[in-house]
């Protein structure tokens, strides 16, 4: 694996393979052998981070690497922390781990983003874009507003508050607090409605319209 990288960093930046070192791996991290041609890429805007997957058994490693004009910032990206000389791990003093969201798998423009599609992961604490997301929570209930590969980072602007209620789909509204009463009733959407927005719903046997604020996917609650 080490020398697949190495190569690829050469081809990639047009350096000496020699000049490439890579930070050791925790030796906890058992990395098991990859039936297929391992797919190496930079998942971040860091060239310092070097993403490895296997498609067959399935995983992917994140390596901190050393190429001419660069130097480490962190050690292996799955726990923030660094091997010295003599192999013992040690978490590197003054730097505040940083995590972004990547996608589990390839997820599709206009997604509702579920927990179980991202997952978080430690980058080298050296790359400054701010534009990443950092946390799951971000992404919570958001759509996606491009296609993003598996593996690779989300950024602020690939999500935008998700589409929850769609023109002429049923909608259950809801009065009520729920503790002392609560009333629910299916409705038609009258518009398209984000989470949070104020949308138009007509009871389809009265006819009658009310206003009603979006809680969720074809949820809706009372003013």
């Amino acid at each position: 694996m080490a020398e697949q990288v190495k190569q690829w960093l050469s081809q990639t930046h047009s350096i000496n393979s020699k000049e490439v070192t890579i930070a050791p791996l925790d030796e906890r991290l058992k990395v098991q052998s990859c039936a297929k041609p391992l797919n190496v890429d930079h998942p971040f805007q860091s060239k310092e981070t070097v993403r490895v997957r296997c498609a067959e058994p399935t995983w992917q490693l994140y390596l901190q690497v050393k190429i001419p004009n660069s130097s480490f910032v962190a050690a292996n990206s799955s726990n923030g922390t660094t091997n010295n000389s003599n192999g013992a791990t040690t978490q590197n003093p003054g730097v505040v781990p940083k995590t972004v969201v990547v996608a589990r798998r390839l997820i599709q423009r206009g997604a509702i983003l579920q927990p179980d599609m991202l997952e978080e992961v430690q980058a080298s604490p050296g790359n400054a874009d701010t534009q990443l997301l950092s946390s799951l929570k971000d992404a919570q209930n958001a759509e996606l507003t491009r296609d993003i590969a598996a593996g690779q980072a989300l950024r602020i602007s690939d999500i935008r508050r998700a589409v929850m209620v769609k023109q002429g789909q049923s909608v259950m509204f809801s009065v009520g607090n729920g503790k002392e009463f609560q009333i629910s009733i299916r409705m038609e959407a009258m518009q398209d409605g984000r989470l949070g927005e104020q949308v138009r719903l007509k009871n389809p046997e009265s006819g009658r319209q009310v206003s009603g604020v979006v809680t969720g996917l074809n949820s809706a609650k009372g003013l």
